[in-house]
């Protein structure tokens, strides 16, 4: 019986160091790529159309927007590309809405709407942007320079 406890502390031991050894999760999830990878072979994997209306500066209209590979009539299409890779993670895309009931400054930051369309990392995109308050606003900035930057 003694040898028996003996034996099932020193599996016990030997299971604990083995996992202390192996990654955590927080280490693996580290390890995963930002972005999802492109879907290859569909058609419209990575087309957008960004529509932007009441900017002022001459930065009104509809604009097309294709990544992997680069191309569109977007005025900047290489760093809208690059952007969205940046802001691109599993389980968080560029195009969230605003958080629902968050603390939000009370600013105006002009009638500039946008609204952008299409495939994105293989998911559809219907996203609406405005300037009505400092969550929103912010939300714009953040995909500049697809949409483009406005003065707060």
């Amino acid at each position: 019986m003694l040898r028996r406890l003996a034996l099932t502390a020193v599996s016990a031991a030997a299971s604990f160091v083995a996992l202390s050894a192996a990654p955590t999760a927080a280490a693996y999830a580290e390890s995963l790529p930002l972005m999802p990878p492109p879907v290859s072979g569909a058609d419209d994997a990575d087309h957008l159309t960004v529509t932007v209306r009441d900017s002022g500066g001459g930065t009104d209209g509809t604009y097309e927007l294709d990544c992997h590979p680069v191309g569109g009539s977007h005025p900047d299409a290489p760093a809208a590309c690059e952007q969205l890779d940046r802001k691109t993670s599993w389980g968080k895309g560029p195009f969230a809405p605003a958080q629902p009931g968050g603390m939000c400054t009370m600013q105006y930051g002009g009638p500039a709407t946008a609204r952008v369309t299409g495939t994105w990392a293989g998911q559809p995109v219907d996203a609406t942007y405005e300037r009505g308050d400092g969550c929103e606003i912010a939300r714009w900035d953040a995909l500049v320079p697809v949409l483009p930057r406005l003065g707060s």
